[in-house]
C-alpha cells in the first residue's frame, strides 16, 4: 500500500511536471495550456454525460429488481476518470480517459471485481447484504 500511496502522491506529479515542462518547449506554453484546460472542460462533460447514463442504467435496474453491481462499479470509475481528467497533467487524463470510455472501462473492471472479491474473501472489506 505504501508504494501505491508513493507512487500517486510522489511518483506521478513529478513526471507530469516533466511531461508538461517537455510539452510547452514542443509546442509552445500557450498551446499546453490550452490543452490542458481542453481536456478539463471534454473530461467533465463526458464524465457527467457517462455518469448520468450509469444513474439510468442504476434506476432501470432497480426497477426491475436487479442488483446494479457493474453499473455501481462503472459509475465509480467515471467518478474516478472525471475527477482525473480535471486534474492538470497528460498522464492523469490518460488515465482519465481509459475509465471514462466504455470499452476500455469494461476492460478494467473485471480486474477491480475481482481485486474487491480477493478482499472480501480475506475480510478485508465488508459487504452487508439487508433484506
Amino acid at each position: 500500500m505504501f508504494k501505491i500511496l508513493l507512487a500517486l502522491f510522489i511518483v506521478i506529479p513529478v513526471l507530469e511536471i516533466w511531461l508538461l515542462i517537455v510539452t510547452g518547449q514542443i509546442i509552445g506554453p500557450g498551446l499546453t495550456i490550452l490543452l490542458i484546460i481542453l481536456t478539463g472542460i471534454l473530461g467533465v462533460w463526458f464524465a457527467k454525460h457517462q455518469g448520468l447514463e450509469a444513474l439510468r442504467s442504476t434506476q432501470q435496474k432497480i426497477n426491475n429488481g436487479q442488483m446494479p453491481g457493474e453499473v455501481i462499479i462503472d459509475g465509480l470509475c467515471i467518478l474516478v476518470g472525471g475527477i482525473l481528467l480535471i486534474a492538470p497533467g497528460f498522464i492523469t487524463d490518460v488515465m482519465g480517459i481509459i475509465l471514462l470510455i466504455p470499452v476500455t472501462r469494461s476492460l478494467i473492471k473485471p480486474l477491480i471485481i475481482r481485486t474487491l472479491r480477493n478482499r472480501m474473501n480475506r475480510g478485508q472489506f465488508i459487504v452487508i447484504n439487508r433484506r
